[in-house]
């Protein structure tokens, strides 16, 4: 067991937990923020997204012991930002969500695509939005949302 300094939100958040727990599960079960979901463990789907020192990171498969100091965003606290607004906003214009169990780790990806990416092309979207599972097949309206986010930042909106 070892203690760890997290700045998760921009708050500091104290754990002690084993050195090779996944970043997922400190989230989920030390720091209750069920928002981050679990869906694989491996990787591949994307529902455990969030923003690792603004990185889109898969949080399942990140050890706490290498988070050090960078800072974690997670859905909870991805509206603190005019990006994380504007794309909530939009995901709930557009009616996205159909069960909703992928949302969370879409619009974390989401985000980080449109602060690197203004103006994403159908090609950008499907590269950063790649491996983002929906098991309802919400892409068009996530790419329409992620569409009409950019439009509405474009505008000095959210």
């Amino acid at each position: 067991m070892a203690t760890y300094q997290l700045n998760v939100n921009g708050q500091r958040k104290e754990v002690t937990v084993d050195p090779s727990t996944p970043l997922l599960w400190v989230l989920r079960e030390e720091l209750k923020m069920t928002g981050t979901k679990f869906g694989c463990g491996i990787s591949a789907c994307g529902a455990c997204t969030v923003h690792l020192a603004g990185v889109a990171t898969r949080s399942c498969i990140v050890p706490i012991s290498h988070v050090g100091d960078r800072a974690i965003i997670t859905i909870e606290g991805v509206g603190q930002d005019s990006v994380g607004r504007a794309v909530q906003n939009a995901w709930v214009d557009t009616d996205v969500v159909q069960c909703g169990y992928c949302q969370s780790g879409q619009i974390m990806a989401a985000v980080a695509l449109l602060k690197h990416t203004k103006k994403p092309t159908d090609q950008n979207i499907d590269e950063s939005m790649g491996g983002n599972i929906c098991r309802c097949a919400t892409y068009v309206r996530i790419r329409e949302a992620i569409k009409n986010a950019a439009a509405e930042l474009s505008k000095g909106g959210a």
